[in-house]
């Protein structure tokens, strides 16, 4: 499924977090959003999402305005992954994977054995098997982002929302998940924090800067020397290797250079 938002504007107290912002992400494609701290990219995922309502613009799904879309039906169509969820919540593993299939039963239906079987794999696919009967509340920071992007995967989306999903997770994790979702064939959009697991996994990048689009479009097109400068204030060397694979090193501040 195809998420177009067109010309997104979303101000908070006459302060603008968004301003005209227009991003494509193609059916199947992994868009990464890239961007310094209040670049405008947790705002971007939840004005897609659908939690807050915009001043200007719009979003659509396959061409329809997610306005004119129920909120159940949206639920079964698209999923969000936020950066903070709580720790403290008394339910089990299990229950907290099968909040994810709500959407898909009718109304006070009880949940399947399927759902349940479905679940467990969820877990097992996250590299957690086993974990169903353990208390939400035990888990580690790296656990629960696994679990919650388990989740959101057994919610079986069309578009997927990530807000940094590879935060709390080791190298061997953030690369596994990563791939996998590289691999799919849901469409997804991930705020990353880390600028070269963008370039290798990504197949569009949309660079935010203050709350507007500062570049969007192929890797090896958007991170370039003078754009990183001008978002990140660093300096930076781009190496493109034989297959395309656009390698960034970042090597000092801009605050750096002027002091020397």
């Amino acid at each position: 499924m195809r998420l177009r938002a067109e010309k997104i504007s979303w101000a908070v107290r006459g302060k603008p977090l968004l301003a005209d912002v227009t991003l494509d992400a193609p059916d199947g494609a992994l868009v990464g959003l890239l961007g310094p701290n209040g670049s405008g990219k947790s705002s971007l995922l939840r004005v897609l999402a659908g939690l807050q309502r915009l001043d200007t613009g719009r979003v659509l799904l396959d061409g329809v305005d997610t306005r004119s879309i129920p909120r159940r039906a949206l639920a079964r169509t698209l999923a969000l992954v936020t950066q903070h969820t709580a720790a403290d919540v008394d339910m089990s593993v299990r229950d907290v994977l099968l909040l994810a299939r709500i959407p898909h039963r009718p109304l006070l239906a009880a949940t399947t054995a399927a759902e349940v079987a479905a679940a467990e794999q969820a877990l097992a696919d996250a590299g957690l098997p086993g974990f169903g009967d353990r208390r939400w509340s035990s888990l580690s920071g790296g656990e629960r982002q696994r679990v919650d992007i388990a989740r959101a995967l057994l919610q079986q989306p069309q578009v997927l929302l990530l807000d940094e999903p590879t935060n709390h997770l080791d190298i061997r994790h953030q690369l596994d998940l990563l791939e996998r979702l590289a691999a799919g064939s849901t469409t997804v959009i991930a705020a990353l924090h880390d600028i070269n697991l963008a370039a290798r996994f990504c197949d569009q990048i949309v660079l935010l800067h203050a709350g507007r689009v500062a570049a969007a479009g192929p890797p090896a097109q958007v991170l370039t020397p003078a754009r990183i400068a001008e978002v990140y204030q660093v300096t930076a060397d781009i190496d493109v290797d034989s297959v395309g694979l656009t390698r960034v090193h970042l090597r000092q501040s801009i605050d750096s250079v002027h002091s020397g």
